[in-house]
């Protein structure tokens, strides 16, 4: 929302800050992939785990993923990380169509 008639701007993204820790990178038929773990004391919002759909609740220790091989660049792909439970991400199915 616009702050005294004037519109403010989305924060500039912060590729050092989102590649910061210790992302692993793994190999799979969807794709090449890093893997950045994040631990419970470190987790501190809530978000929807693509893989079971269920909340990932602060104080939880779980992965945030993105794709390394993405089509539009290292930013897209750091702004579509998404926040998986441990289980889901190592248990996730493949898709072929």
């Amino acid at each position: 929302m616009p702050r005294g008639g004037k519109e403010v701007a989305a924060p500039e993204l912060d590729l050092e800050r989102a590649r910061s820790g210790f992302a692993r990178h793994e190999s799979a038929p969807d794709g090449e992939w890093l893997v950045r773990p994040i631990t419970a004391r470190n987790a501190a919002k809530v978000y929807t785990c693509p893989g079971c759909h269920q909340a990932v609740q602060p104080g939880l220790a779980h992965l945030v993923i993105w794709r390394q091989d993405s089509l539009f660049g290292a930013e897209a792909a750091i702004r579509d990380r998404r926040h998986w439970h441990t289980n889901c991400w190592q248990t996730r199915r493949y898709k072929y169509r």
